[in-house]
């Protein structure tokens, strides 16, 4: 019989051994030798040691596997093996994924596979979540899979623990290692090797302005200094998005060194992207589902409708839609396909400027915008029935001949920069000359007075003109509200730019976005044209087409039109 302790000691410290390759020796030692081979393999695998201890953890309850679950495992492996990408040591890591998908409960098992399969039992955990409670269920989950039969039976040689520090919320092995419950904002007094973090805002919580500052003041400020080792330990955030200003979105606007792994629960080839360690999710078509094992599109689709739009984006679609936000959806704006833009009848822009350039302020942002129309159409006065009959065509004519002539708006540029004053005024010029504007307005506050009046002085005698604008009693909300309709009735396009997104992601946020500044430029825009009356709903389109036929000529039989 094969000494297993040999074996042990060998295969993880060189991989080129095939445990299956012991099976078959000695065929009376098969069954031993297969239990054998499958501690192994626990050992070497992460995604093995879950599918065996799963029964221990979740009895009742079959296991089902897939691809997303070996993804998340990888990059958890890399932390447990010390790899090292671009020179520094692999140990941050934002995992954003939907609700059942197993993100507890790996990181449950992540820790147990390390202190035993992989012969870490030194290692000390520190488990956060948004809820002291569910931060307790994985300790305790954690502890029964550790006392259990099977895992003492293969690696209780490594990992005992001590009988005088034994609870629920903490549990300490005799190597010094431990796991300790903790609610997010509760870590003080404590160090650890691993600080795992599992949703830190609950869905109530992430709604609260005050709770989201506290959980990210903590996270940001008291948590990167209860590491034993600020080199070596990691730190590992899995959630699922619940607001822009969101644990996530604040490692990710503050470029925190995070390797990011998000997974939307339907699949968006424009939104996918490669880890740090090279892996790519492997869906190819719009739409596919991350889990069909667990949640076929039937599932999907009934579970969408019960938590609605704002609670699809965030927890499943990982796109943090704040609840009341949403008033320019996303759905209204119309993609431009075609390779080159229309002929413009009138190219305007939009300024919106910071006070300072710091960090921390917001941007100075500038939109551009074309007015264009349909192709003209000779439209009759008469319109022959199949009957043969000559009718008016005040009454009869096919409106939708009409509303093409109407005037649609088009996003043709953007950007957000934070700037010192002469280079913000440099860039707005050098802009409204590229695009040939004719009209650029700058919201009338102290900063955009300024650079108003810098514009003319410096560029009083361009072609295009510059325009302060007040908006008056209004806040930010109404006056996005007031231009909502244009939006809604299809009249305004983007193409597929990436500015172009962030514009559109910027409006679809509002009001509960971290950056409003686009926002203020689109308002100001539409509704600029709008009071000019270069932008026509429809109802105010057909009644003053209406109009216009029941006047025209005096009752004569001119054609309205030329034919």
């Amino acid at each position: 019989m094969i000494d297993a302790m040999n074996i042990h000691t060998k295969t993880p410290d060189d991989p080129s051994i095939d445990p299956l390759s012991f099976i078959g020796r000695d065929g009376k030692d098969a069954p031993v030798m297969w239990e054998l081979v499958r501690k192994l393999q626990a050992e070497r695998s992460l995604v093995e040691f879950i599918k065996q201890a799963w029964d221990i953890v979740e009895p009742g309850q079959p296991y089902t596997h897939g691809w997303h679950i070996d993804f998340m495992a990888a990059h958890l492996e890399a932390i447990t093996d010390g790899v090292s990408v671009n020179g520094q040591r692999y140990n941050r890591l934002l995992v954003n994924v939907p609700p059942g998908h197993m993100k507890s409960m790996l990181l449950m098992l992540w820790s147990c596979w390390e202190w035993g399969p992989r012969n870490m039992p030194h290692l000390r955990y520190i488990c956060a979540s948004h809820s002291i409670d569910i931060a307790i269920r994985d300790n305790q989950r954690a502890r029964r899979l550790i006392e259990s039969e099977w895992y003492q039976k293969h690696w209780g040689d490594r990992v005992k623990l001590h009988k005088d520090q034994n609870m629920k919320s903490k549990f300490e092995n005799v190597h010094g290692g431990f796991r300790q419950a903790v609610a997010a904002g509760g870590i003080t007094g404590l160090r650890g090797d691993r600080v795992m973090i599992d949703d830190p805002m609950s869905v109530d919580g992430a709604a609260s302005e005050a709770v989201r500052e506290s959980t990210n003041t903590w996270f940001l400020e008291a948590l990167p200094t209860r590491l034993n080792s600020p080199i070596n330990s990691a730190i590992i955030v899995i959630m699922q998005r619940l607001h822009e200003l969101d644990t996530s979105g604040v490692i990710l606007e503050n470029n925190l060194g995070y390797d990011h792994v998000m997974l939307p629960l339907e699949y968006d080839p424009d939104r996918a992207f490669a880890t740090k360690l090279g892996f790519e999710d492997p869906r190819q078509h719009v739409g596919e589902i991350l889990f069909p094992e667990r949640f076929p599109p039937s599932v999907v689709e009934r579970d969408k409708k019960a938590l609605g739009p704002y609670a699809v984006a965030g927890q499943f679609q990982q796109i943090p839609a704040p609840r009341g936000g949403g008033i320019i959806k996303r759905e209204y704006w119309i993609n431009w396909t075609e390779e080159k833009f229309p002929g413009f009848d009138y190219i305007m822009a939009a300024v919106d400027t910071a006070y300072t350039m710091k960090k921390e302020n917001d941007y100075s942002a500038m939109t551009v915008w074309g007015v264009f129309t349909g192709n003209p159409y000779a439209v009759a006065t008469k319109v022959l029935r199949r009957d043969g009959t000559l009718v008016d065509a005040s009454r009869e004519v096919d409106m939708r001949v009409y509303d093409e002539q109407r005037p649609r708006l088009m996003l043709i540029h953007a950007w957000q920069v934070r700037l010192p004053f002469h280079e913000l005024v440099e860039k707005i010029a050098g802009t409204c000359k590229d695009l040939h504007i004719d009209k650029v307005l700058v919201e009338g506050k102290a900063s955009g007075i300024s650079v108003e009046q810098e514009l003319r002085r410096l560029y009083g005698h361009e072609t295009w003109g510059v325009q302060i604008t007040n908006p008056g009693a209004y806040d930010k909300v109404a006056r996005l509200t007031s231009v909502e309709p244009i939006f809604a009735e299809g009249m305004v396009y983007a193409p597929d730019r990436k500015w172009a997104d962030t514009v559109i992601d910027q409006c679809a946020s509002f009001p509960k976005t971290k950056h409003d500044d686009l926002v203020d430029t689109v308002s100001m825009a539409v509704r600029h044209l709008r009071d000019l009356g270069m932008l026509v709903r429809g109802a105010e389109w057909t009644a003053n087409i209406h109009t216009d036929m029941q006047f025209a000529g005096n009752g004569s039989n001119e054609p309205l039109y030329p034919a």
